[in-house]
């Protein structure tokens, strides 16, 4: 640092102000000491600044199946609002869902000295309770909600609601389910969801047909769907089986909206292409991240201490897969 203030013909607080990218010093001064970290080699110190400001300025982040299209595209949104934030990312994939799975890749990423950790649960672990270190600043995303940390979700419940009541107001007598597996929180609150909003507005309830969130899960149950009779609405968890159930049904000769209506929920970014286009559920995941960067950095700023859940509101976006039924 000595180094660079002597080529620059600065303070040395001038090229720690620089460094650390503080707004107190004249744009001119600014590029001269940057010209001179430059031909220098210079790098500042991060063990040192640490020690200084007791941050590290990385944040963990601890993931179940990163290639599910929610998860992937939450993970992308919590990188982009740390580094907004001046943060870097340390991510940690884990594939057992067991609550020592999780406690163990917390021990990993503190070891990488890490500012705090997202914990995108997502899927159910084998207990209840989830017990992490307490010095470390911890926010849940779609998670179990019960946990005494902060949670950011989208509010599953609202979308479900959303789009079954679209069907209903079109005319269908019910609307049949395609849920994601068993062990996500998401397709449970988007089941039970879809399941109230049926039972509140007097239509039966028919049998919940369970994927995987895979096309070709949803093809399958949509092959099963294809052959009852008053299944002229359909509800699948996620967009990419209902892309499923939308094949099964042109192959089986039902037209989609004609004879069936299907609706998803995610909105990925191919729904506004599919034929037809696809009636779904928008989340923004963008908000989910800043959301989860901005509590974290309460907690490591020790602004907020207390636990708390923001649910981000979805939207139902309504395209040409859902009409009203057919006459007969």
């Amino acid at each position: 640092m000595a180094e660079v203030a002597a080529k620059a013909g600065v303070s040395s607080q001038t090229v720690s102000r620089v460094a650390n990218n503080h707004d107190n010093v004249d744009e001119t001064t600014r590029a001269k000491v940057l010209a001179a970290m430059q031909e220098l080699g210079y790098r500042p110190n991060a063990a040192a600044r640490a020690l200084v400001t007791g941050r590290f300025g990385a944040i963990g982040v601890v993931s179940f199946d990163v290639g599910a299209h929610g998860n992937a595209r939450t993970l992308g949104a919590i990188a982009d609002a740390a580094r907004e934030a001046g943060f870097s990312i340390n991510f940690m994939g884990i594939r057992a869902q067991t609550e020592a799975a999780v406690r163990q890749a917390f021990r990993h990423l503190m070891l990488q000295s890490v500012d705090g950790i997202v914990l995108v649960e997502s899927q159910m672990l084998d207990t209840p309770s989830l017990h992490l270190p307490p010095t470390m600043p911890v926010v849940v995303a779609d998670g179990d909600t019960g946990h005494a940390y902060p949670n950011v979700d989208f509010d599953q419940a609202r979308g479900s609601q959303s789009v079954v009541a679209h069907l209903l107001d079109l005319g269908h007598r019910t609307v049949y389910h395609v849920s994601g597996p068993h062990d996500s929180f998401a397709a449970r609150r988007r089941a039970e969801a879809w399941e109230r909003t049926l039972v509140a507005a007097g239509a039966p309830v028919r049998p919940v047909l369970y994927g995987d969130w895979t096309a070709e899960s949803g093809y399958l149950a949509g092959r099963t769907l294809a052959q009852v009779r008053d299944a002229t609405a359909v509800f699948a968890a996620n967009d990419q089986m209902a892309l499923g159930v939308l094949r099964a049904m042109h192959e089986a000769g039902r037209s989609v909206p004609g004879d069936v209506s299907v609706a998803g929920f995610d909105d990925v970014p191919e729904a506004p292409f599919f034929e037809p286009p696809l009636t779904t559920v928008h989340q923004d995941f963008d908000v989910v991240g800043r959301h989860c960067v901005t509590l974290l950095l309460e907690q490591i700023e020790r602004r907020s201490n207390g636990p708390r859940r923001l649910a981000v509101e979805p939207t139902l976006v309504v395209r040409a897969s859902t009409a009203p039924p057919p006459a007969h």
